[in-house]
C-alpha cells in the first residue's frame, strides 16, 4: 500500500564526501547520526525561463538548483562540528574552537519522514552548512530546551544528482541499507531522465 501522507522527522544523519575528479561517481564515508531532528524546512531553488515567439509561450525551461533552509536539531554533535564544521579540538584541554580561516567541507544528509504505510528515506548528496548562532535564555519555573539551527544549502553533483528518496516499492535491501551507505544512483538513471 503506498503512502497517503507523511509525518515525523527522523533519522538524520550525514555522510562526508570523499574528494573525486569530477569524472568519478560521487563516493561517501559511512553515515553518521545527528540525534534530536527538530524540523527540516527546505525551499527548492532555481527559476523558470520563458521565450516568447509568434505572440505565445514558444519555449520554456527550468532550472534545479537545489534546495536552501534550516535544519533545526536539539544540539548540535560534537562529531558534526568537528567533521563538517571543522571545528577543531584541543587533544589537552579537550575543548572545541572555530577559526575564521577554515571552511565547512560538503557532506550528504539522510533523514526520513514516517508515513502511514512505511517511512519515506532521502538523502541530499551535496549540502554546506553554516555555523549555527549561538543564543540561549534563562530558565523560569518549566525548563524549554533550546535548539541548533544549521543553515543549509545542497546544490547539484557534478553529474546533476540532487536528491534521492525511497518509495513503495524500493526493494528491502536497499531501503534497510539506507543508512549502513549513502545510495547512489546507477548513471543510466540519468540517462534514462533525459530520454
Amino acid at each position: 500500500m503506498p503512502n497517503k501522507v507523511k509525518y515525523n522527522l527522523k533519522n538524520v544523519h550525514y555522510a562526508l564526501r570523499t574528494p573525486g575528479d569530477g569524472e568519478a561517481p560521487p563516493a561517501f564515508e559511512t553515515p553518521v547520526p545527528i540525534p534530536g531532528a527538530v524540523s527540516l524546512s527546505l525551499a527548492s531553488q532555481g527559476n523558470t525561463t520563458i521565450f516568447y515567439a509568434d505572440g505565445m509561450a514558444y519555449f520554456t525551461t527550468s532550472s534545479n538548483n537545489g534546495y536552501q533552509g534550516d535544519l533545526v536539531i536539539a544540539l548540535i554533535p560534537d562529531s558534526f562540528a568537528k567533521d563538517v564544521l571543522k571545528e577543531v579540538e584541543d587533544t589537552t584541554a579537550k575543548t572545541l574552537s572555530e577559526y575564521s580561516n577554515v571552511q565547512p567541507v560538503e557532506f550528504a544528509l539522510l533523514f526520513e519522514f514516517d508515513g502511514d504505510t512505511k517511512a519515506i528515506r532521502h538523502v541530499l548528496y551535496n549540502c554546506k552548512a553554516t555555523r549555527p548562532a549561538v543564543n540561549g535564555q534563562t530558565s523560569t519555573e518549566n525548563i524549554e530546551p533550546q535548539t541548533d539551527s544549521l543553515s543549509l544549502t545542497a546544490t547539484p553533483l557534478p553529474n546533476y544528482l540532487v536528491k534521492t528518496r525511497t518509495t513503495d516499492s524500493t526493494p528491502k535491501e536497499t531501503y534497510d541499507n539506507w543508512y549502513k551507505t549513502v545510495f547512489v544512483p546507477e548513471e543510466r538513471t540519468l540517462e534514462a531522465a533525459k530520454a
